[in-house]
């Protein structure tokens, strides 16, 4: 398959990386606004054509899919261009700003017969495999509880004014779309809709840069904590009557975790290193994608839209 990529930021050279590792994959083309950017990216990792519109890349008929990690408020709009023009999109987390947006553009996928898939690493990691397969030892769950507090280099400069994107309301920014996102798919891939969510965040212009949300299960309860304001030792916790497990990373790249049965000792599990953080899911992706498996596409689009309500939720004030 030939990709396209668009931007310039934090995740390409990850992307890049990973699809290294993957005979399928052969990024063709990117676009990025600022030239000695695009320039310095296709130099280094070999991309052999580069964009100055994405009109452009759009427009190039070699293209079978396009990675968007676009600043969260264009997730929507250039997702939606990119099916449009009968692209395959992976696009970046926070899948869209609302759920009617996600809605929208899973409906359109599905019309025009294309993928569109999020990438979230934690859904393909083989530590989180290994959760679901130990989740039944520990008996009925009494506690979830995940905290991905992670003091931002950009807060100071958000203080005295200067807003990046990950802190500017009107770019859907925030510690609820940034980081608290991870702990949602988390959560909602292992159990599934909550039927209750209550958000408590601390606001400051306008945004929130840390809160604490809390999802009611019908038996259990469930806090995901986020903080772009202030750090904290990470932690993944699941608590049942019978024992737990607990990691020390954070419920993206989720690297370790123990498993500990009542009264026994904790076994400890860690991830086989990886060359790419984004190496798991680029490989699933190719997978399903080479192999046209449609219902595992199906159902990993469905998640994602059960995260999107969530999130819609949290963000819209409380739900029960």
């Amino acid at each position: 398959m030939q990709i396209g990529i668009v931007g310039a930021g934090m995740t390409v050279p990850w992307f890049l990386e990973a699809a290294k590792l993957i005979p399928e994959m052969e990024v063709r083309a990117l676009f990025a606004r600022k030239e000695e950017k695009r320039k310095e990216i296709c130099e280094k990792y070999q991309v052999p054509v580069a964009y100055d519109s994405y009109e452009k890349l759009l427009a190039d008929q070699s293209i079978d899919v396009l990675y968007l990690p676009v600043p969260n408020h264009l997730h929507y709009s250039f997702t939606k261009q990119a099916l449009e023009a009968g692209k395959h999109v992976i696009l970046e987390k926070p899948f869209t700003v609302t759920y009617e947006e996600a809605k929208k553009l899973a409906e359109l996928a599905r019309a025009k017969g294309l993928v569109l898939f999020e990438a979230i690493t934690n859904q393909y990691n083989a530590n989180y495999e290994k959760v679901r397969e130990l989740l039944p030892g520990l008996g009925d769950v009494k506690i979830v509880q995940l905290n991905f507090s992670q003091y931002s280099s950009r807060y100071e400069a958000f203080k005295q004014g200067n807003i990046a994107p990950v802190f500017d309301p009107a770019k859907a920014g925030g510690a609820l779309m940034d980081l608290n996102v991870y702990n949602i798919h988390f959560v909602v891939g292992l159990f599934g809709e909550p039927k209750a969510i209550h958000y408590y965040p601390n606001m400051e212009k306008g945004v929130d840069t840390s809160g604490i949300l809390v999802m009611e299960y019908p038996t259990f309860q469930c806090v995901c904590v986020a903080a772009k304001d202030c750090g904290a030792p990470l932690s993944v916790n699941i608590e049942g009557d019978k024992g737990c497990m607990f990691s020390h990373s954070n419920s993206g790249r989720f690297e370790e975790f123990s498993y500990q049965e009542n009264k026994q000792e904790p076994i400890h599990y860690e991830s086989a290193r990886r060359d790419s953080i984004f190496a798991e899911e680029l490989t699933a992706f190719t997978e399903y994608y080479v192999n046209k498996n449609q219902a595992e596409l199906d159902r990993r689009l469905e998640h994602s839209l059960r995260v999107m309500k969530v999130l819609d939720a949290a963000r819209l004030g409380s739900r029960s």
